[in-house]
């Protein structure tokens, strides 16, 4: 399944499955010079969006104040040949309370996570999605 539009577009029962399940999400930015900067991170969907949670002196964000394009996959762990890639814009929130590292540590380990220094300023990714391109065999 390909969709791809100029606006933000919904995401299917199949790729919510997908999101809303304990599977890590690869995301690529671009770097200063144009090469792609790839991470591995914890995810939670919220309505047609996916958030994750970053410090905000970290490279990816960095790369995407300065050019807000991402791509997002994420594949089954149960089934690796089921998997979505999720490219779009990213728009970058304070995330003062740091609520969403707690939400995730839960998600994925059923537990609060490590205390973080005080002065760590965390921040929110936010990804509209522009097109969606699912695989499953």
């Amino acid at each position: 399944m390909t969709t791809s539009t100029g606006d933000p577009i919904s995401f299917d029962d199949s790729v919510r499955s997908l999101l809303d399940a304990k599977n890590f999400a690869s995301v690529a930015t671009l770097g200063p010079d144009g090469a792609p900067q790839n991470s591995v991170v914890w995810i939670k969907r919220e309505g047609d969006t996916v958030l994750f949670s970053s410090v905000d002196a970290r490279q990816k964000v960095r790369n995407l104040r300065r050019d807000p394009r991402i791509s997002v996959s994420v594949y089954d762990l149960a089934n690796p040949y089921s998997s979505v890639e999720i490219r779009g814009t990213a728009e970058i929130v304070p995330d003062e309370s740091k609520r969403l590292p707690f939400e995730l540590s839960h998600k994925y380990l059923g537990i609060d996570p490590p205390a973080e220094k005080e002065d760590e300023t965390r921040v929110i990714i936010r990804v509209l999605p522009r097109k969606i391109v699912r695989f499953a065999a």
